[in-house]
């Protein structure tokens, strides 16, 4: 084989990897603009989130709650019968136990545990929650809650989650009229709410 050969199909090996790398790279950039274009629209329910309206006393606040609505999420999609369990535990923190059923009452359980810590300086109003080991990331901001702790509106700090959570399975035709308004003063979309089946 001449020298001229060996060069034209080292040369035409060479630019087939280079190809191959440059069509990976193409493939990349645009996963990652999709990803960026979804984050970018997914939509806010608010657009400014109320700083917490009172003080919270965790020995109270701990205990079962159950969901009576949500702004619907990756992590929980297609789940009822949601409950949240909340108890202080001895290191300070406070253990997080969410369980919700996905297709029906006898659809499979699913339960994801956690642990939260008070952030400083917010009247025990904010915490930061951990699902993933020592990582804090996210963000659990209890905007208000009833004087006699029998209901809870659970936001945080983007816009894109909201919770509201009751001590009864089924709350009050009453109470569930007071706790969507209360979420309309706050600057909430009620039309994205999804009642959480209980």
């Amino acid at each position: 084989m001449s020298v001229e050969q060996n060069i034209s199909q080292e040369i035409g090996h060479n630019g087939s990897h280079a190809r191959a790398v440059i069509a990976g790279a193409v493939v990349v950039a645009v996963g990652v603009l999709v990803a960026c274009a979804l984050v970018i629209r997914r939509k806010k329910g608010v657009a400014r989130v109320p700083e917490p309206a009172k003080s919270v006393d965790v020995d109270r606040y701990t205990g079962r709650w159950y969901e009576f609505a949500r702004y619907d999420n990756r992590f929980e999609r297609g789940r009822d019968f949601v409950t949240a369990d909340y108890a202080k535990r001895d290191d300070g923190l406070i253990s997080v136990i969410n369980t919700g059923r996905e297709g029906g009452a006898d659809g499979p359980r699913r339960v994801a545990r956690g642990k939260a810590r008070v952030v400083p300086d917010s009247d025990n109003a904010k915490l930061k929650v951990s699902f993933f080991g020592p990582f804090y990331v996210g963000d659990y901001w209890v905007l208000d809650h009833a004087d006699d702790y029998s209901w809870s509106i659970v936001g945080e700090p983007g816009g894109t989650y909201l919770w509201i959570l009751t001590r009864e399975a089924k709350p009050a035709v009453e109470l569930q009229r007071a706790l969507l308004e209360r979420v309309r003063a706050m600057g909430y979309d009620l039309s994205m709410l999804r009642r959480t089946q209980q």
